[in-house]
């Protein structure tokens, strides 16, 4: 009985399309950019910062004051009396652990599929954070990354996220069709979820990061909460050859990972990335093919949670914690089903 009222619970919360509206408690995470012009900042000023990609008074303190002179029309006069103003609508200073314990309740986990897999990331992929998948090909990175443009959209008492989803795929392998059935799993219209879901396909790493640039002004607009990058590393691995080019490869990776931290804190979203593995010769004797993730230390410096992918048998995947600020390293086992993601079966 107990299952047959969950089951019809279930039905009558199908998705519910996410409206600005419902969520009141999130404005005092951002203040928005148009505000300053209460403080004495003329509109075309305001409206400069926009075109540039800044929508929030937080995403405008994240930059430096030689990039805000770099703006087209801004002198550095402006830009002292622009950061002025922000300084006043958002505190920048010290805060106590107690309220960084109280803005932590801000973060939102959103479930993977896999009750193991969720139970591992301490409840799920969290938003505010960048998540990092590496591991060779067919480990599930994908697969994964399909699931949570499903699992996102749920309801926060369904364990989701309640928003929706940007994906930015430098592969090539995002399949609407893949999101069909994984959406009539969760018991949504697939429909719906389709047209939640924001997508680009990016050919170079200049092209991958004006997408992120643009992201600002959707994210400011709509309730969105992941954001997946698939993956991060290939466009780099393309457009800069050998080792000549090395420096600057990691030089604009690291641009590139600090607008990802910066839009995961800005508009709390979760930033879900997948990363290929190369080849570690210095990989220790007892491993019979030791492979390493790419991009070096700046790539593992940026991610909050890094989730190391492997087959196991059938159609099961393993996945070990390898880095993260909060949660011991182990492992869980999931199982990649035409539903997407989900608990391994014995």
């Amino acid at each position: 009985m107990m299952l047959a009222t969950l089951k019809a619970e279930e039905q009558s919360q199908q998705l519910q399309i996410v409206e600005r509206e419902d969520i009141e408690d999130e404005d005092d995470l951002f203040e928005a950019i148009d505000k300053l012009t209460s403080h004495g900042i003329n509109a075309g000023d305001v409206k400069k910062l926009q075109d540039a990609g800044i929508y929030t008074c937080n995403g405008l303190m994240m930059h430096t004051k030689k990039h805000l002179t770099g703006i087209k029309g801004l002198s550095e006069a402006k830009v002292d009396k622009i950061c002025e103003a922000a300084e006043k609508l958002v505190n920048f200073g010290y805060i106590t652990g107690s309220d960084v314990l109280l803005r932590r309740k801000s973060v939102v986990r959103i479930t993977t599929g896999s009750q193991a897999l969720d139970e591992l990331l301490g409840g799920g992929i969290e938003t505010l954070a960048i998540t990092e998948a590496f591991g060779e090909f067919r480990s599930g990175k994908t697969q994964l990354a399909h699931t949570l443009c499903v699992s996102t959209q749920l309801p926060t008492n369904m364990r989701g996220g309640n928003g929706k989803v940007a994906y930015i795929d430098t592969e090539g392998t995002f399949r609407p069709d893949r999101i069909v059935p994984i959406a009539e799993r969760f018991g949504m219209d697939p429909g719906a979820v389709l047209d939640n879901i924001i997508y680009a396909r990016a050919y170079t790493y200049e092209h991958q990061h004006n997408l992120l640039l643009g992201l600002a002004a959707k994210m400011s607009e709509e309730p969105f909460k992941l954001l997946i990058v698939d993956s991060i590393i290939a466009l780099f691995r393309v457009d800069f050859t050998g080792r000549g080019e090395l420096a600057e490869r990691q030089q604009k990776l690291a641009q590139m990972l600090s607008r990802l931290t910066k839009i995961a804190e800005e508009y709390n979203v979760a930033v879900y990335m997948t990363n290929q593995v190369v080849a570690d010769p210095g990989g220790g004797v007892f491993v019979s093919d030791p492979k390493k993730p790419a991009g070096g230390h700046v790539l593992a410096h940026a991610a909050t949670v890094r989730l190391m992918f492997r087959k196991g048998k059938g159609e099961q995947r393993i996945c070990k914690v390898f880095d993260a600020p909060n949660l011991p390293e182990s492992e869980a086992v999931f199982q990649i089903t035409p539903g997407g993601i989900a608990d391994a079966k014995d």
